[in-house]
């Protein structure tokens, strides 16, 4: 058998139309497609391809599938036979008409008859039918009728109302007394002694069931109580005596809510101040002391009336009532009763009856506050004796001698003064405090401080930055003298402190001043002599000012940063020739190690000076093993200023602090007293060097900036030569350096993989089938095959999807563009049409005009 002929549809037809030889050879529709390299034995049915020719099969294609497939659109020319039973060949004819009568009756029943009510049917409400319930045949009762009390009856009715006429309906015993009376008519008095008997027999039956329901009562009470001895037993009295009342233990709760309430409650605080206000508070305080103490001194007497208050007692009513001895009034007795001044004792008992009243109403009040008042009697009493101590204490002496007026004067002469005004220059300010003890010198300053605050008036800010310079020149002036007035600065630092505080920027140029002048006088002198000196004592106070007044911590400061350049330079440049040299070096390191407590900024001019001044207390400097750095020296003059001359004075030394005295002059007595201050020196180098290595220790070069101090306490200056106290801190201070981790490994260098030189060997490639898709698996293969395949087709899918909306939108456009042109031909007709009919009307009538 052959295979069966393909359908071929109209699409097939348009594409395998020929194209005519002419198309083919014309050179304008032919393109050529290039090829990047020829392949020996392969076929390519793509090298020449005609772009119009296949476009116009395209779009015959279109044409002749998706535009009728778009003008048939929503357009139907077929029937479909809906009749019932039509196709059903197991149905009578008879039935297929009855079935479809009964179908068409449902539709129209269903339509028309939806509101028409069937006669037969009944209407009913909760069960009743609505035609009995409209004949209301049942009388409904009210509720107020079934009870007799409190409504009258019908022959009271009848009797005084008239009963509702004749039209009254009658019971039944009207109409016997009517058949009866109808022989026999009552008179209206009988009537009314009828209706009197019938209310005193109903009153008397009343009271009859009353008595009855009384007596059942009492009997019941009597029977009760019979009863009730049995049902309750009743414990004697002796037995509740013995018995003692437990009183119920109370939780933990209730104890919590019982001092709760005892404890105090909260009272509201004053109204927070603020600084102005407070200032100006206590400059009034100032001025108010300042007056008191002027009025003193001149011998006037001070009041304390506003000071003190007279005593009040609890009863008195501040009524101003005041007692003379005109208003009192003798007692007489006249004609049997008492009399006051003439007042008969029978006002004042009249007096007395109306008030008792009142007394008697005040009593239950007053018995409610008893307790209160017991309570609150002890503490009034301490009050009292609290407030004549102060009385008797604030109370002047009205009558003073003239040496006691004398005293007076002297004394508030001699008390310091409680206003100042702000010095204007420096020499005000020495003459201010010139012959003051170092508190007053403080209390002088402050006082000055608060006179002036910048807030009570407009020049006080600039006369406390000008006290703030002259209270730095002020504290340089005491430490020149002779002997330092050291405990004097130290008074007058936290006023200098509240001064920077308030103004820093001021202070700030203040200190910057006197740095800049020591550091230019320090050059000029190395400049001149190749040395200088160490820094005097009071510019080693400027330096610790400036370390309590700014901080030390940060990278980088206008005033801490030259403060600390300045100790390295004199750390670096000032020789060390004399044990005073000695302990300003150590001031400085001390200085230093201030300065670099919170940063731990790692400075070298420190630990060398520190390690030349160990090595000044070596006796055998032969070999060392360590480099000494200036301005230190090897060997020389000046090289054993710390070696220890007699061994016997470091048996009895006891560790001390250097004093700052030592800077300024050194007097010793005899050796015994140099010996002493060697070790001193020694002993606050080896405290020094102590903390370095604590600060240090987190250092990646910590062995190697100590090594030249464990070298030379570890070999040359031992242990066994120092002073006990001097003996730990050796130890202490090896082991810091030697128990130190080491943090860092040797240098080497990086490890690189060879470079391999270039070579001419060229560099061979498997050749592969480089167009085919490749797997490991046939699977693989398949997939990567079906993925290409689709990618492929869903590509080819888009691209004919574009084409088709393309080309109906262009069929949509010329459907448009047709109607209009048609539209417009149309319109065009008409007005040619009426036109022409316009010409021969017009020529008519003027035919007929003629």
């Amino acid at each position: 058998m052959g295979k069966a002929p393909k359908k071929r549809s109209l699409a097939d037809k348009v594409r395998k139309t020929k194209t005519s030889t002419e198309i083919k050879n014309n050179p304008f529709e032919v393109k050529i497609n290039r090829k990047k390299f020829d392949v020996l034995g392969r076929k390519s049915k793509h090298d020449v391809g005609l772009p119009g020719v296949s476009r116009s099969k395209a779009n015959n294609k279109r044409k002749e599938t998706l535009l009728k497939e778009y003008k048939h659109k929503n357009k139907s020319n077929k029937f479909i036979d809906r009749r019932f039973g039509e196709y059903d060949t197991k149905m009578a004819p008879e039935d297929k008409i009855l079935q479809r009568f009964t179908m068409e009756r449902q539709r129209v029943h269903e339509k028309k008859d939806v509101y028409n009510l069937n006669e037969e049917e009944e209407l009913t409400h909760y069960g009743q039918s609505l035609a009995e319930m409209e004949k209301f045949n049942d009388l409904v009762n009210s509720d107020d009728e079934s009870e007799e009390k409190g409504l009258l009856s019908a022959e009271l009715t009848a009797s005084h109302f008239g009963g509702g006429g004749l039209l009254r309906k009658k019971t039944a015993g009207e109409q016997q007394q009517d058949e009866e009376g109808s022989q026999r008519a009552k008179s209206r008095q009988e009537l009314i002694e009828e209706l009197i008997l019938k209310s005193k027999q109903e009153k008397r039956e009343r009271q009859v069931q009353r008595e009855e329901a009384q007596e059942l009562t009492e009997k019941l009470d009597q029977e009760w109580k019979s009863i009730q001895a049995l049902m309750v037993k009743k414990t004697p009295k002796a037995e509740h005596a013995d018995k003692k009342e437990e009183k119920p233990k109370l939780d933990e709760y209730d104890m919590m809510v019982r001092e709760l309430g005892f404890e105090m409650k909260a009272q509201p605080s004053e109204k927070m101040k603020t600084e102005e206000e407070l200032v100006r508070e206590e400059r009034e305080k100032l001025q108010k002391l300042e007056a008191d103490r002027l009025r003193r001194m001149m011998g006037d007497e001070v009041g304390h009336t506003a000071h003190c208050q007279n005593h009040m007692s609890a009863d008195d009513l501040n009524d101003g009532f005041i007692l003379d001895k005109d208003d009192k009034k003798t007692l007489s007795y006249q004609d049997g009763k008492w009399s006051i001044g003439g007042e008969s004792q029978e006002d004042e008992d009249e007096d007395e009856d109306g008030a008792s009243g009142e007394e008697e109403e005040s009593e239950t009040e007053e018995e409610e506050d008893c307790q209160s008042d017991l309570e609150s009697d002890q503490e009034s009493e301490d009050e009292d004796k609290i407030q004549e101590d102060k009385e008797m204490s604030l109370k002047p002496k009205k009558n003073l001698s003239q040496e006691e007026m004398k005293a007076q004067q002297e004394a508030a002469k001699a008390e310091l003064p409680y206003t100042f005004s702000a010095p204007e220059s420096f020499s005000d300010l020495k003459d201010l405090l010139h012959g003051h003890t170092p508190d007053n010198q403080r209390l002088i300053v402050a006082r000055t401080q608060k006179c002036n605050h910048p807030s009570l008036g407009v020049g006080n800010k600039l006369k406390l930055q000008k006290l703030c310079g002259f209270l730095l020149e002020y504290i340089g002036e005491l430490a020149t003298r002779n002997p330092p007035e050291l405990t004097v600065i130290d008074k007058l630092i936290p006023e200098l402190y509240a001064l920077c505080q308030m103004f820093p920027e001021a202070a700030c140029k203040a200190m910057q001043t006197v740095l800049d002048d020591a550091g230019h006088n320090m050059e000029e002198v190395l400049e001149v002599k190749g040395h200088a000196a160490f820094p005097a004592l009071d510019m080693l106070i400027y330096l610790k000012v400036t370390a309590l007044l700014f901080p030390t911590s940060d990278f980088r400061h206008p005033v801490t940063t030259p403060a600390l350049l300045y100790i390295s330079h004199a750390l670096t440049k000032c020789p060390v020739r004399s044990l005073q040299d000695v302990t300003s070096g150590l001031v400085l390191c001390c200085l230093a190690v201030e300065y670099v407590s919170f940063s731990k900024r790692f400075l070298p001019e420190l630990i060398n000076f520190l390690a030349g001044t160990l090595h000044l207390a070596v006796q055998d400097k032969t070999s060392l093993g360590y480099f000494v750095v200036p301005p230190f020296r090897p060997s020389g003059k000046y090289s054993n200023l710390l070696v220890v001359l007699d061994s016997e004075s470091c048996k009895g030394w006891s560790k001390k602090t250097l004093p700052l005295s030592a800077t300024q002059q050194l007097d010793f007595k005899d050796d015994s007293d140099t010996d002493n201050h060697r070790l001193l020196c020694l002993s606050t180098c080896l405290d020094l060097v102590k903390r370095c290595c604590l600060i240090y220790e987190d250092l990646t070069s910590f062995l190697q900036i100590f090594q030249p101090i464990r070298i030379l306490l570890s070999k040359h200056l031992l242990a066994q030569t120092l002073p006990e106290p001097l003996q730990e801190l050796h130890g202490e201070i090896l082991e810091a350096i030697n128990g130190a981790p080491v943090a860092h490994s040797r240098l080497v260098f990086e490890k690189k993989k060879p470079i391999p030189l270039k070579l001419l060997t060229p560099k061979i490639v498997e050749v592969l089938d480089y167009g085919k898709k490749r797997g490991s698996t046939r699977e693989e293969k398949e997939k990567e095959r079906l993925k290409h395949k689709y990618k492929k087709e869903f590509k080819g899918a888009l691209r004919e999807i574009r084409k088709d909306s393309r080309f109906l939108a262009r069929e949509k456009l010329n459907e448009i563009m047709n109607r209009d042109a048609e539209r417009k031909r149309k319109v065009k007709e008409l007005f040619g049409s009426l036109a022409t009919q316009e010409g021969e009307w017009k020529a008519l009538k003027r035919k007929k005009r003629k």
